[in-house]
This record gives structure tokens, sequence and C-alpha cells, in this order.
């Protein structure tokens, strides 16, 4: 039956349109990635690698409701996420290219579950319920969809470690390693240090030296860095010219990120680089979004400004040389400061002058 012009202008008038037509569509986008993070979580994307029946996939996950996994299976069809035929359930072409990249499985694991949660959890919280933990507990979901900007940090490195010609590299919270195997590559007569106080995260760090061939050249400390600071830079084996601080800051209350940058900067040879990365605070809806899932963690947790981390870096007694984005609208930055140099005549005082 069509629908009359009449009726057309009645559902114009009865509303907003605009707004209707949007709040639709993003209902339809917000079921698709519920879809899909169900589809992964249950473990049925994993499992129809292979092509299955009901019965075989429901006995695989474990499923004992197979009417409801039947439900389940069309509601997939219908997002384009399975095909079924005589019977049989396989994965289509979207879906095998979901399962081969990490990063998008990582993004509908987040936003299906924490990263919308929060909003769910909301009001319980403003009325004074417990802080969230989903930094501990998810921190391996967060850490792998952070890698879709890894391109744009590895480029900055690799600059960085061109122009200051740095032989001894630092990689503070260096995570699975990630980073320090291509500072290490960018500079194939450097030696270099990741600190990380994961141990589980050093663990990898030092699996991805290893398959990288650069075992020979960096190794991995698992500690806090302002431990390792008090011993001073002979801690490390001597200071380091390059120091990195990739998105760490935003997991210290405020009050300490002046600290760490300084027990840092202490690590540096005179003329030596310290380059913090992070995402910053600014206003765009993602950055106010992670801003407001750190805020909603136990700990201080808080997004930080490029100009709130260049005046802690001045106070570090550091001095700061550049401010970068390091993509076009994206709140991804770098601020890079100096270890101020050794004057001639500071470094050749005779023994007993005044």
């Amino acid at each position: 039956m069509l629908v009359s012009p009449k009726s057309l202008v009645k559902i114009a008038r009865s509303g907003n349109a605009v707004e209707r037509l949007r709040a639709v569509r993003d209902g339809q986008a917000a079921v698709r990635v519920a879809a899909v993070g169900g589809a992964l979580s249950t473990g049925v994307l994993h499992a129809l690698r292979h092509p299955r029946t009901t019965s075989d996939l429901a006995e695989e996950i474990g499923a004992r409701d197979v009417e409801l996994l039947e439900a389940f299976l069309r509601a997939l069809t219908a997002a384009g996420l399975v095909r079924t035929a005589d019977g049989v359930h396989r994965l289509t072409r979207r879906s095998r290219a979901l399962l081969g990249d990490d990063v998008v499985r990582a993004a509908y694991e987040g936003f299906s579950d924490f990263h919308t949660g929060l909003y769910r959890d909301l009001p319980g919280q403003l009325a004074g319920g417990r802080a969230r933990d989903d930094v501990s507990r998810h921190g391996d979901v967060i850490a792998r969809l952070s890698r879709a900007m890894e391109p744009l940090v590895h480029d900055a490195l690799a600059r960085e470690v061109r122009e200051s010609g740095a032989r001894r590299l630092l990689d503070v919270g260096c995570g699975d390693g990630s980073h320090l195997v291509h500072m290490l590559a960018a500079a194939p007569e450097a030696a270099g240090v990741g600190i990380e106080i994961d141990p589980a995260a050093a663990a990898l760090a030092v699996h991805a030296l290893a398959t990288a061939g650069l075992a020979h050249r960096g190794k991995v400390l698992t500690a806090d860095v302002r431990e390792v600071a008090a011993e001073g830079p002979r801690a490390l084996g001597g200071p380091v010219d390059l120091a990195l601080v990739a998105n760490v800051v935003y997991y210290l209350p405020v009050a300490e990120r002046t600290d760490l940058l300084r027990a840092v900067g202490g690590l540096l040879a005179p003329g030596g680089r310290l380059v913090v990365v992070s995402t910053m605070a600014e206003d765009s809806a993602f950055s106010r979004h992670f801003d407001l899932l750190l805020r909603a963690q136990d700990g201080g947790m808080s997004l930080p400004r490029p100009d709130e981390v260049a005046t802690q870096l001045t106070a570090a007694g550091l001095e700061v040389t550049a401010i970068q984005r390091l993509a076009p609208g994206d709140p991804l930055y770098a601020v890079t400061a100096e270890r101020a140099r050794v004057a001639a005549a500071e470094a050749h005082v005779a023994p007993g002058a005044v």
C-alpha cells in the first residue's frame, strides 16, 4: 500500500523530522555496533571461520538456547555478517575482513562494551556510585585500538630520531614495544631501553625486540620510571639522547605529571630531547568522550591540553621546542622539549675554582 502525501505531511509535522531521522539512523548504527560486539563476545564469528550448522555452532560456543541462537543468527544475517544456505552458516566477506584487522575488532569490542556502558552507568555514578575500572580491566582493548594511530606516531618518531642524531633511546611506558622497535629501526647505530611497569606488557616488548632482530640493541626494564630515575642515568647505562613518553601522562593525576616529566628529563643527556605524545583535550567529540571516560575512572585521570603539557615540561626544567598535531582534525599531539646544554665554561671548570 502506498503512503498518501497527506500522511507524509502529517508525519513531517508531528515532530522534528530532521532529528527523528537522525535518531533512527543513530539507533541503527548503534544496533550494528552492538551486533558485531555480540558476535565477537559470544564467539560466533570466530566459530564460523569454518562453516557450521546451528547445532554444531551451539555445541562450539556452549549455547543451550538454540532457538535464541537461531534468532541471533538471523539478526547477524540481516546485518550482513553471516550468510546461510542449506542450513549451514558462513562468514561474509565483511566478517572475514573484520576478523583480519585487530584494530577493527578492538573498536567493536570497546564501543559495544565500556565506551557506551559509560553513559548507561553514568546516572548511578553521578549519584555517588563507585568509579569505573575500564582502564585496568580493558587496557588491552584500549591499547589495541590506539594502534590505529601508530603510523602517525612512528612518522613523528622517525623524524625526531633523524634530526637529533640520537644514539641512546628511551621509551617510557613502552607497552608492547612497537614504538621502541620503530625508533631502533630508524636509528641503526642506536641502542634503546624500554621501561614498562606491567610485567605482561613488558614481556610483549621483549618478544617484539627479539622478533624484529633487535634484542642485541634493545632491552626492557619492568619498573616504574620514577624508581629508575631515582638511581640516575647509570640505571640505563648512561644518559639518553631521545626519550619518548607516549599515551602515559593522562593516566596520572595532574599533580604528579610534572614530577614524572622531571624524572624522565633527569635521564637525558645535555641537549637531549623528550617527546610527549598524547591524545589531548580539545572540543572534538572523541576527545571529550575519552576525557569523560578517564575522569570516570579511579585515580584522577584526565586528558591534558597541549599548553598544559608544555607548562609542565617547563616546570620540569626543560625547554619546549615544538607542539605538533600529528594528524589534521585528530586530537593526537606531540610536544617536544630539550634539556639545556652544558655551557663550555661550566664543563671545564678547573678543580678548586670559585
